[in-house]
């Protein structure tokens, strides 16, 4: 008899548990459908601009969901490249992105193994990046840096999704010169030391590297050939003519005219409801200077360059956002 009791009292308690994990799931499912719904937006290792101006975006999409009630998280990634196979997952919601490494992504070209289903949500800051060379290593042009050693960005970055191009327009390859792999900090510590001889550098302007680079020792700024520039920017959407201002670096007495070498980007996966996109896109748009208040590539989000066409299309959510307040030109 006590048997029998002590098994039916084991079921029951089995029931409880069962029943229990049942509300449980029924209970989480009702904050991600019903009133609270999590949103997560990709940025890159903390140290970088794409870290910070994700960090702001999130934060002040989640200073105004009254209408949405979101809860929305900044994550710490490995950048552009992670934050596509992580959209493609539906793993995250959201994303910031180089447009040209997105650009190849969402072609699958490249090292890319299929199109990736990514779609823009807005343009932000330029990504002004250039070869910088110490004053006394000889090299005056781009042509000069074949058989030197340059620093071409961290390994598995993507880099090379532009600083190729750039290099073939110039009639060079990864072949002529000595790539060396490096973070843009340990990039200007082997300027410095003399481990390397040129590096590709550059963010949103001013950049703390290049920044770092001329405080330690007098740098020179290779300038593009104008004839890869034109055809640089004739080949690809996300290569774009952009200047650096007299004096923005130390020892820096002339304008550079330069090229935006891929813009970050707020990007998303293609199966992410329009309604998020439109409302997200709405709510970032409307408070961007909540977003300069916290990092100056927050000026970006304006009507010239919010909407700026990187090669990569935008969702139909923020189309339709863009078209309501009259900045959509395109159709």
């Amino acid at each position: 008899m006590q048997n029998r009791l002590n098994v039916l009292g084991a079921l029951i308690l089995s029931m409880g548990v069962i029943m229990a994990g049942c509300s449980k799931k029924s209970d989480q499912g009702s904050q991600s459908n019903g009133s609270r719904q999590f949103l997560s937006l990709g940025t890159a290792p903390p140290g970088g601009a794409f870290f910070v101006v994700g960090s702001a975006i999130a934060e002040v999409v989640q200073a105004h969901t009254e209408n949405t009630g979101w809860q929305i998280t900044a994550e710490a990634t490995k950048g552009t490249q992670e934050n596509i196979h992580r959209l493609d997952k539906s793993e995250i919601d959201f994303a910031l992105a180089n447009a040209a490494i997105t650009f190849f992504a969402v072609r699958g070209q490249g090292k890319w193994d299929k199109q990736y289903p990514i779609q823009s949500v807005m343009t932000l800051a330029p990504n002004v990046a250039l070869f910088v060379t110490p004053a006394n290593s000889g090299i005056k042009t781009m042509a000069d840096l074949k058989g030197r050693r340059v620093v071409i960005g961290p390994a598995g970055a993507g880099f090379e999704y532009f600083v190729g191009p750039i290099l073939e327009a110039h009639g060079l390859s990864y072949e002529d010169i000595q790539p060396l792999n490096d973070t843009q900090a340990g990039a200007v510590a082997l300027l410095a030391d003399g481990s390397a001889d040129a590096a590709f550098l550059g963010g949103v302007v001013p950049t703390a590297s290049i920044t770092q680079a001329c405080a330690s020792q007098d740098i020179r700024f290779i300038q593009f050939d104008e004839a890869a520039k034109d055809h640089l920017i004739s080949e690809y959407p996300f290569f774009e003519p952009k200047t650096i201002p007299a004096n923005t670096y130390k020892g820096q007495t002339a304008t550079f005219h330069g090229l935006n070498v891929g813009s970050m980007i707020l990007v998303t996966g293609s199966s992410v409801p329009e309604a998020t996109v439109y409302e997200f896109t709405k709510t970032l748009y409307e408070h961007a200077a909540e977003v300069v208040e916290k990092h100056p590539a927050g000026s970006a989000i304006n009507p010239t360059n919010a909407v700026r066409d990187t090669g990569t299309a935008f969702h139909p959510g923020a189309i339709r956002y863009y078209k309501e307040i009259g900045i959509w030109k395109k159709d």
